[in-house]
């Protein structure tokens, strides 16, 4: 049984890499997989939720693979700046990863797996450094007078800026998130020290 799932999850992660999710759809995953449509239905209940299977396995890996060099002991400015362009450049450069950015297919790939799920909230980004943000503000390097969740859905507005390129102007990514960190960092910090002395 785990055998078939697997297979699966397989043949789909490579249809997926190589079509995007909306020109796949299950007969080519289980005809690629060798198995019959029907017995996808044992496994999955949708497309959708076979997507983010492997979707949350990949985001699972960058985050692992972005936390190995990670240095929470660094200058939190240096440290978030690096963070955030690892995580770019992984979600930017994993087929899989890279449907978040496309926002009209992955809201409907999301709400129904919220559905069939029972999750009224999917967080991928920056949940497990939290608790970094509550050091650096327990450490006074960071401002507590701003709670950790809002420092942690700013990071995440600045991500998703991207998907705003064509409004806000091509010439001026990624740059933009550059600088936009950098204000907002400093932000963060400067008024820390400032309190501290």
């Amino acid at each position: 049984m785990a055998d078939k799932k697997e297979l699966l999850l397989k043949s789909a992660k490579e249809l997926f890499s190589e079509q995007g999710f909306k020109a796949t759809n299950v007969a080519e995953i289980t005809r690629s997989a060798g198995i019959a449509t029907g017995t996808y239905y044992l496994y999955f209940t949708s497309k959708e939720q076979l997507f983010m299977e492997i979707f949350l396995a990949e985001n699972d890996n960058l985050k692992k693979e972005i936390l190995k060099d990670f240095d929470a002991n660094s200058d939190p400015l240096t440290a978030i700046q690096h963070l955030m362009e690892k995580n770019i450049n992984g979600m930017t450069g994993n087929p899989i990863l890279k449907e978040w950015y496309n926002r009209e297919v992955f809201q409907k790939i999301e709400q129904k797996y919220c559905e069939e799920n029972g999750l009224d909230r999917m967080d991928f980004m920056y949940e497990h450094f939290y608790k970094i943000i509550e050091t650096w503000q327990a450490q006074g390097k960071m401002r507590p007078d701003i709670p950790a969740d809002m420092i942690m859905a700013v990071f995440t507005a600045i991500i998703v800026i991207d998907e705003r390129k064509d409004e806000i102007g091509l010439q001026f990514f990624p740059k933009i998130q550059d600088h936009l960190v950098d204000f907002v960092m400093k932000g963060l910090t400067d008024f820390a020290q400032q309190t501290q002395e």
